[in-house]
């Protein structure tokens, strides 16, 4: 009776009525209503796709909507009609889609939907592989790999890489992809290692910075999992390899160096760290000066965690050339540096004791730049709570004698930063 408009009107009103019903209603009208939904599959307007794929959404979400019925009466007609590249190229009606199948497969199961578009993964149109990929993603994050077996986690590996290599553009959704597959299949990614290990490596030596970066961020990505799999000895050769190209020209892509290293040496540990603590940790001080923010942001997190779990393999006067170039990075404009920055003072007081950091701080009072000098004051409190107050009280005490307006107020902040986190 009703086309175009008034029928879209209809279908959106039924779409919410179903999931309300119960269970043997639900079934019922959901048949029905399918009809005209596998008719609509067809229409060539783009608001009429999208209102319909809402509606099969809502209805095999529904209790009462079994399994085998989406198996066999909706899935052929779905595929046949949305999974196409023209769906790929409208970004409302790819949201929706990939909505739609992932609701899908949480009524069908994972390997059902994932074995009809993993082949996909190697299509010539890249927004086609990425909206196969996202797909395949949400699918696995949300229901494991439990129920894929193994000639299909051989089609998704391959299928994976090849996506892999052959992105052009710079988003995320292939390297998200890769990291939560590789993270589903947990062990079972053991035998692919190699082989991905491999294609980082070659993509790590490409001229592209764009392609470099890539690689190293995929590191950052499946470095937990080669954890899992045992592969340290596979770990300790991408640390070398890494360690190799912290002298990169271009900042993004040694941004991602420094995190695939953070990444490597949060799971490894500093003992079983390759390069040793010992050579990484100079290596990361002139770093430290660069004013890129992604580059500080890596950096800084890789400092700090070596002083927080690897302190004693580097000497006190290497953590003091640290301390200096930790000052200049309490001025940077994004908060979670200027944090990082402070955190790392307190670990370092930790590992060398109070008083040569303090004094570093201490110092710092005198500067003009008020953000420098609240910051320098809450640091001043990190460590006092790292080493206890009673270390550090005597030193503040005695610099509150200093006949300066900054230095006093300074130091009363810090102690009142001081009984705040203590």
């Amino acid at each position: 009776m009703h086309r175009g408009k008034g029928l879209a009107a209809f279908l959106k009103a039924i779409g919410y009525l179903i999931p309300l019903m119960d269970a043997e209603y639900a079934s019922y009208y959901t048949k029905e209503v399918m009809l005209i939904l596998i008719r609509e599959f067809a229409s060539p307007d783009e608001e009429m796709k999208k209102i319909v794929l809402k509606v099969v959404k809502q209805c095999c979400a529904t209790d009462g909507v079994e399994a085998p019925y989406i198996r066999d009466e909706i899935l052929p007609h779905f595929f046949k009609a949305f999974w196409t590249q023209r769906m790929a190229m409208d970004r409302r009606n790819y949201r929706q889609l990939v909505d739609t199948t992932v609701e899908m497969a949480q009524k069908v199961g994972s390997a059902e939907m994932i074995a009809r578009i993993v082949d996909d993964l190697k299509d010539e149109n890249e927004q086609y592989r990425k909206m196969v990929m996202e797909t395949v993603e949400n699918i696995v994050a949300l229901q494991g790999a439990n129920e894929i077996d193994s000639r299909l986690e051989e089609q998704l590996i391959d299928g994976i890489l090849y996506a892999f290599q052959e992105q052009t553009q710079e988003d995320a959704v292939m390297l998200d992809g890769f990291g939560t597959v590789c993270k589903g299949l947990g062990r079972r990614t053991k035998p692919y290692l190699p082989q991905i290990c491999g294609t980082i490596l070659w993509r790590l030596n490409n001229k592209s910075a764009k392609v470099r970066q890539q690689a190293a961020d995929l590191i950052a990505r499946v470095a937990p999992v080669m954890h899992i799999c045992e592969e340290e000895k596979l770990m300790g050769h991408l640390g070398v390899v890494l360690y190799e190209y912290l002298g990169e020209e271009y900042p993004e892509v040694l941004g991602s160096i420094l995190g695939a290293l953070k990444s490597i040496c949060n799971v490894i540990g500093m003992t079983k760290m390759t390069p040793p603590i010992k050579d990484l940790l100079p290596r990361l001080t002139p770093i430290l000066k660069n004013r890129h923010e992604k580059v500080q942001e890596n950096c800084i997190d890789l400092v700090g965690a070596i002083a927080d779990r690897g302190s004693e393999f580097v000497s006190a006067r290497e953590w003091m050339r640290i301390c200096f170039e930790l000052l200049e990075l309490l001025k940077a404009h994004k908060k979670s540096i200027r944090r990082a920055a402070i955190n790392t003072f307190g670990f370092i007081a930790k590992a060398i004791g109070p008083h040569d950091v303090l004094a570093t701080l201490l110092n710092n009072l005198k500067v003009q730049e008020r953000q420098l000098r609240v910051c320098t004051t809450v640091a001043i409190a990190i460590v006092a709570e790292t080493c206890a107050p009673f270390t550090v009280l005597p030193a503040i005490m005695n610099e509150y004698r200093v006949p300066e307006m900054n230095v006093q107020n300074g130091v009363l902040k810090a102690l009142s930063f001081m009984f705040e986190v203590s």
